[in-house]
This record gives structure tokens, sequence and C-alpha cells, in this order.
């Protein structure tokens, strides 16, 4: 018997994990909870966050009928702070512990690799779990995610940049360009970690389709090419230290082209999370999975690509 619909008027959510460089885990939960402790957010390491929370007008924060009522990390410190920043009432020692004490959970860590284990636990006990981008970065694990959402485990990924506002005019909706033939977008940090960020950028406007990946960068700077069935070619450039480059996309058609820029980080992740709350009261994912299932092996050829000297990789290798 499925889990989902959850009918509670609250639902209880445990907040999971941190890893060095990524601080979901405070966004995340002050964005749920809807207040937060100022002198605390003061001390947040992470000066994007405390700024785009701070900008949100009084009484905007929180996702009505939903709470972090629970948070774990890896290093016992993190859950302190964060606790005290989104006043979340209780601190697990182990996330196991949260098991029977809320309805879902939220696996707030970056690192593919690491996913399937952080998450074995909640979806053996048939609790549903948001897992943060990227679900995962290998051919293994894409397939234990596989078989899991064929038993009908609830579990749901996705990056926040399908949610930004600046793209959304555009999902499957470039009539006005003509046909589609370029797009491009560019992103800082590594492909393993934010490559997610680059495909789910584009992924909503160019739709499901793709044919080959081939990365011809290295470690530091991945320059992909994507080539998808309706002839379009999609270039993602992800580099380490291209802070400025976070979420520029261009659109160009036969007929037209346009350039576009992100900068609602806040706008992105609520509505990424209030789609998690919409998932848990109907059963009815935000994401199909066979849409979530294609971008990781994207992420996964990109990967392989690169380490096979920039091989082309055809999707048809990933079934």
């Amino acid at each position: 018997m499925s889990v989902l619909p959850i009918t509670r008027d609250e639902i209880r959510l445990a907040m999971l994990g941190m890893v060095e460089g990524n601080g979901h885990p405070y966004s995340w939960s002050i964005i749920i909870n809807g207040s937060y402790d100022a002198k605390a957010l003061a001390a947040c390491p992470y000066p994007v966050i405390k700024d785009y929370i701070a900008k949100q007008p009084p009484g905007s924060l929180g996702i009505p009928g939903a709470k972090v009522t629970h948070v774990w990390t890896d290093d016992p410190a993190d859950a302190v702070q964060v606790a005290a920043v989104a006043h979340i009432p209780n601190i697990a020692a182990r996330a196991e512990d949260v098991i029977g004490e809320v309805d879902a959970v939220l696996v707030a860590t970056d690192k593919g690799f690491e996913h399937v284990e952080r998450a074995r636990p909640f979806i053996e006990a048939g609790i549903p779990v948001f897992i943060d981008k990227p679900l995962c970065d290998n051919r293994l694990d894409l397939a234990t995610f596989s078989k899991w959402v064929a038993e009908g485990k609830p579990l749901i990924s996705s990056s926040a940049m399908r949610f930004a506002k600046e793209y959304a005019p555009y999902h499957r909706a470039t009539h006005a360009l003509g046909q589609l033939r370029h797009v491009s977008a560019t992103m800082a940090k590594s492909w393993e970690a934010y490559g997610i960020h680059a495909l789910e950028t584009v992924y909503p406007i160019t739709g499901p389709g793709y044919v080959s990946v081939q990365n011809i960068g290295d470690a530091n700077s991945n320059i992909v090419h994507l080539r998808h069935r309706d002839g379009i070619d999609v270039l993602l450039q992800v580099t380490k230290d291209m802070g400025g480059g976070f979420g520029m996309v261009t659109l160009a058609g036969t007929a037209a082209g346009l350039q576009l820029k992100f900068t609602d980080t806040y706008h992105a992740f609520r509505t990424q999370l209030v789609g998690f709350v919409d998932y848990l009261r109907t059963g009815k994912p935000p994401v199909p999975w066979e849409e979530t299932r294609e971008l990781m092996q994207l992420v996964i050829a990109g990967i392989e690509s690169r380490e096979q000297g920039g091989r082309r990789v055809f999707l048809s290798e990933m079934d």
C-alpha cells in the first residue's frame, strides 16, 4: 500500500546531510519553516543564502502544511547551527533515528555517488524521499534507483533550475524562434555536482529525446556537446571558477534568438520545494521519472565521455 498521499494537516519533514560547499539544509529549512533566527543566520557560512533570504518580504517565507521538524548532518555541529537558524525543534543523533518520527525526508547533499546509501534506509522503510541533485552519477546507482521506482518506492529528485522563472516561458514554447537549432548554457563548479543544473536548465526547453553526449573538456572545465533528435545542438560549459556564468542561456532558431540570465534563486528553490510538498499530498511527481532517468543518463554520459578522451557517447548505450 502506498504511503502517498499524506493527509495529515502538517507534514513532518527531516532535513538530512550536509557536505562541504552545499548550504541547502539552511536555505531549504528556512524556506519551508517560514522563519529564521537573524542572529544565527548571520553566522551561516554561505553569504549567498544570507543575501537572498534577507531580501524576502516579511511573511513571504514558509510552505503551508509542512514543517522541518528534525535535522541531522554529517558533522553534528552543523545540525546545531541549522536547527538554531530555522527553528527546527529536534536534532537526530543518527539519520535513521527520524524513521517513525517524520512523514518524509530530504537528502540535502550533492554527491551523487553517495545518494543510494544515504537514501536506502528510508526507501526500504517506505518513507518518501526527496534527493538533492544530482540523483546519481554512475550507471549502477541509476539502475538501483530505477528498480526502486519500478517497485513503487516514493522518491523524486530535481535541480532547482527546472523551476527558474526566467526560463519557464520557454519550456516547450520556442515557436517564435522558428525551429530551435542551438541552445547553450554556462555553469560554475564541477560537472559531477553542477552539470545537472546546466542540463535541467535546458531540458524543459528542448524536451526529452537526446541522442548523444560528447565532453571534450577536463575535470576543471567541461565542454559538452549534446545532440537532440529534433536537430538541436546543445552546448554546455561547466567550469570550476566561472561564477559569472551561472545560468546564462542562449536560444537560437531558424527565425530568431534570445538570451536569458538566471537571477532569482529563492523563487526557484521555493517552487521546487512546493513541488515536493504537493507530491506528498497528491502522489503525483512534479517531474516524470522518465525525464529524471534521461537526465541522469546525460550526467553519466558526460563523465564517461570525458574519462574516455572525449568519445561521443550515445544514449542508446545507456539502456
